[in-house]
């Protein structure tokens, strides 16, 4: 078991992937901090907002994956296709599923005035494509950041 969890935090790509997914998110939550003036948990696992997440670990992955087994490998390419889609997907269709959370949110208060006896729908779902820019350039720069080490 000893082995296992050695091999797992020696992988750099593995490494340099989780710390692109989790300085974003801890951006997310100093933000949230600053602006709102309290602390919520949920922003460091919810998902929106700046930057990308999903992106900044996409791009750490990828370019990781690059530096590690080259920029020639089929690797590289297979993780490079994961960050289009995952971001693709981050700002696209779920951003486009918070925007319809909004309206059906607005429906429900204009309509039944809370007596759906539904909970809100999460309307911070996906990016906005400045996020997802910002989260990509995030993500390299850790991953070129982890290599210099």
């Amino acid at each position: 078991m000893q082995e296992f969890f050695t091999a797992v935090f020696n992988n750099k790509v593995l490494v340099t992937t989780i710390w692109g997914w989790f300085i974003a998110q801890s951006i997310k939550v100093f933000i949230g901090v600053i602006v709102k003036r309290k602390f919520d948990f949920r922003w460091f696992v919810g998902t929106g907002g700046m930057p990308s997440a999903h992106a900044s670990g996409a791009s750490a992955l990828a370019t990781a994956t690059g530096m590690h087994f080259g920029f020639d490998s089929p690797l590289f390419a297979l993780a490079v296709m994961f960050a289009l889609v995952t971001m693709f997907d981050a700002q696209g269709v779920r951003r486009s599923t918070g925007k319809q959370a909004e309206i059906l949110n607005k429906i429900m208060e204009d309509h039944w005035s809370g007596k759906a006896g539904e909970d809100r729908l999460k309307e911070l779902i996906g990016h906005t494509p400045l996020q997802v820019i910002i989260g990509s350039i995030l993500g390299i720069t850790i991953a070129l950041l982890m290599s210099a080490r």
